[in-house]
């Protein structure tokens, strides 16, 4: 089904999401936010799961299970060190969030000193965030030398062909594609952090990188001597070829984010915690419910937002809407250009659930 959409136009793609919510996750976010605010708090996983029952086995997108639960064990058991965390860290997306829960989590030698991420070390503090380069082995290598236990990578895709094969447990946070191209503008370009446009129509017409970034970052185009430049022409184009390209890149993509161990809605960070500890064996799950903004110091937020006491409704107190900030025609341009990621983030949300309702979270968590 998702390769289907993919393979529409754009604004069918998006017409079909909001008319038949074929994941089941926008109905649910819509009543989840609902009952929050008129409760006033989160709710408990009993209430989820009243909400969201687990599908029947033929219904369930995250069958069959496509992880390998022997690497998460070896890292919640501590093995020798050797098996550690990789998250992919989508921009505005919950990452620094994701970075203090190993903060709390894991000794403090174990944690690369900034923001999750071991290359600024290796590079001498030029770069951070830039993994894709490092080949298995210098990965291996290099975590194991310095004793670190998680690897934030940030700029750089994922790499399927072969970062599947490090001794590793997968983690990812999504957003609201749309949400979070917003709040990138905001945080780059609104707060002064080296960006200089001041408008979200020049943002976004020259910042094409940021098209279906999603999507980009888990099928990784360069594999195969893939064309970045040549998807992005294909992503609003109408012809076979460009129908097959967008299913193609967003087939590769879901079958990337399948093989996570953990993929985590920003969201819904809030009830994560089950499967935090029973993936991770992380106990301290309290900053899933705190806001966490990196380089906070250049423009501080005075929102009365550092705690998320609501959920999904709290994400969205604290969040620029996209329908109130852009102009209707900007926001169905952005919308379009986030299409195939719409797609991408339906599905990973769906995944999210089902592993949440669905699976026993019953293994006690053990401090690494």
């Amino acid at each position: 089904e998702a390769i289907r959409l993919a393979s529409l136009p754009p604004s069918e793609t998006l017409a079909e999401l909001s008319a038949q919510d074929p994941f089941g996750v926008r109905s649910f976010d819509s009543a989840l936010k609902e009952r929050e605010t008129s409760l006033g708090r989160v709710l408990t996983q009993s209430e989820i799961r009243d909400m969201f029952p687990c599908p029947p086995p033929p219904e369930r997108i995250t069958l069959p299970d496509k992880r390998d639960h022997r690497k998460a064990e070896a890292f919640r058991e501590g093995d020798d060190g050797s098996t550690f965390l990789f998250f992919q860290h989508l921009r505005k997306a919950g990452g620094t969030n994701f970075c203090s829960l190993a903060e709390s989590n894991l000794p403090r030698s174990a944690r690369p000193g900034y923001y999750c991420m071991p290359d600024w070390k290796w590079s001498g503090h030029e770069t951070a965030g830039y993994l894709h380069d490092y080949t298995n082995d210098e990965l291996v290598r290099r975590m194991k030398e310095d004793g670190f236990r998680v690897a934030g990578n940030e700029w750089d895709d994922l790499d399927p062909s072969r970062h599947f094969d490090l001794p590793a447990v997968f983690a990812t946070s999504f957003r609201s594609p749309l949400d979070r191209a917003l709040s990138q503008f905001r945080f780059e370009c609104v707060e002064d952090r080296g960006c200089k446009m001041k408008d979200v129509e020049t943002f976004w017409a020259k910042r094409w990188e940021l098209h279906n970034i999603y999507s980009l970052t888990f099928a990784d185009p360069r594999q195969g001597g893939g064309n970045r430049k040549r998807l992005l022409k294909s992503f609003d184009g109408t012809s076979p070829e460009d129908r097959k390209a967008r299913a193609e890149l967003l087939g590769n993509a879901l079958d990337a984010v399948a093989r996570f161990h953990l993929v985590l809605t920003m969201e819904w960070l809030a009830y994560a915690a089950p499967l935090v500890t029973s993936i991770l064996g992380f106990l301290d799950t309290s900053a899933l419910t705190k806001r966490v903004r990196p380089h906070i110091g250049q423009a501080k937020r005075d929102d009365g937002q550092e705690r998320n006491t609501l959920g999904s409704a709290g994400i969205g107190k604290a969040s620029w809407d996209p329908k109130e900030y852009l102009s209707s025609e900007q926001y169905n341009i952005m919308s379009e250009g986030l299409a195939l990621d719409e797609v991408l983030t339906n599905a990973a949300r769906r995944m999210f659930l089902e592993r949440l309702v669905c699976e026993d979270h019953g293994k006690s968590g053990r401090r690494m």
